[in-house]
């Protein structure tokens, strides 16, 4: 079974450190080739290409020109751990174990606008680089033109290795519209989380992007590796509702 999750807009790079493992992405240069593109944009370009803040604009620009190679400890942190966005609270980092970093180094790939696809323990720096940027390159408008079909030739890399047969998908549309789901090797299940508010159990995008968060949480530290198994989960509050769901999206309520 492997995992998908989308990053977060909100990062630390601060010198905590769980684990001393890490890796490098696997598609550096096309990164590079990114930042290059990103570089040559002044301040107000990039607050009108992202439609964010003369603040931001000023932090992204001074990031890109600070984005450096090669990698390491000294300059760079894993990308499950510096991601700090509302996904991310979801997970239990203090009670992982070495065992629970390699599982997820298996299992879990992060959707990325800068990186493509990313592992747990691969180093990254700082960015911000949503996937649905209009960015133009030299393989088209948007970044979904510029990563073709690497990412879902990584992903079925990804399930050959681990000979699974199950995707399950918790990032978002934005990300995941990056994958060409039908050239994938491995039926998708996208799990759906709603919490009772006005009389009734709806998608509130919060609560939902956490509990994204805490079920990856729970198949890492439980090692579930089937679809069935996923919907123990009953975490925070929430409970699978079979009467909502269906095999593809199955349905947690919370009350």
């Amino acid at each position: 079974m492997i995992l998908t999750l989308s990053p977060a807009k909100t990062m630390d790079f601060g010198a905590q450190c769980l684990t001393k493992k890490h890796t490098s992405p696997d598609f550096m240069q096309d990164s590079e080739e990114l930042i290059k593109n990103l570089t040559k944009m002044g301040k107000p370009d990039l607050s009108s290409l992202m439609n964010i803040s003369d603040k931001l604009a000023d932090l992204n620009y001074e990031r890109y020109r600070s984005w450096s190679v090669p990698f390491s400890t000294d300059n760079a942190k894993q990308a499950l751990l510096a991601f700090k966005g509302d996904v991310y609270t979801g997970f239990g980092f203090d009670k992982w174990r070495a065992v629970d970093f390699n599982f997820a180094q298996k299992k879990i790939r992060i959707l990325s606008g800068l990186y493509g696809l990313l592992r747990p323990l691969d180093l990254i720096q700082a960015y911000r680089l949503e996937m649905g940027t209009g960015l133009s390159t030299s393989r088209g408008n948007n970044l979904y033109d510029f990563w073709g079909d690497k990412i879902t030739d990584a992903l079925n890399a990804a399930i050959k290795e681990t000979k699974s047969k199950v995707l399950i998908n918790l990032a978002s549309n934005e990300y995941f519209k990056s994958v060409g789901v039908d050239n994938l090797d491995a039926e998708v299940i996208a799990p759906t989380f709603k919490d009772f508010k006005n009389g009734k159990h709806k998608f509130i995008s919060f609560y939902a992007k956490k509990a994204r968060g805490m079920m990856a949480d729970f198949i890492v530290r439980n090692k579930i590796k089937s679809s069935q198994e996923i919907l123990k989960f009953d975490i925070g509050g929430y409970y699978y509702c079979s009467s909502s769901s269906t095999p593809e999206e199955p349905v947690f309520l919370r009350d």
